[in-house]
């Protein structure tokens, strides 16, 4: 059985794909994609494809457990969502300046648990190592 994507191998993946995108966008071209810069849509399906799931986990882990988790509402009562069904006409959008922000964040943390543990390994093969050298 294959585990699922982790929020960071999700968010990475959409940050990936959608960065281009999200640099592109020009608000004097009549010719635009979509309808506002800072939410770019996403394709749940390509994503899902990306990471060898199906596409409801992708969709299901953004609308009801991301959003969730970042998105706010501001002093003013307006809502922010990290992923939002649509935004204009552009369907599954996804607030991108927050995505990296979270996205770092995420990686950040990912870190400072991954390196002490692979110096915690390397300390121990060498004690192991001078154990088994030392008594040699």
């Amino acid at each position: 059985m294959q585990r699922p994507p982790t929020d960071r191998e999700i968010l990475q993946r959409i940050h990936d794909r959608s960065l281009d995108k999200f640099g592109r966008f020009d608000r004097n071209n009549p010719e635009n994609q979509r309808s506002s810069k800072i939410y770019v849509p996403i394709d749940c399906d390509a994503i899902a494809n990306d990471l060898g799931v199906d596409a409801d986990i992708v969709f299901g882990r953004l609308y009801y457990h991301l959003d969730k988790k970042y998105g706010y509402t501001q002093d003013n009562g307006a809502k922010v969502h990290l992923f939002t069904m649509a935004i204009s006409d552009d369907r599954h959008a996804v607030h991108f300046p927050m995505l990296s922000a979270v996205l770092a964040e995420l990686q950040q943390s990912w870190f400072r648990f991954t390196v002490p543990l692979v110096i915690s390994g390397i300390a121990l093969a060498i004690s192991v190592i001078s154990l088994v050298c030392g008594g040699a």
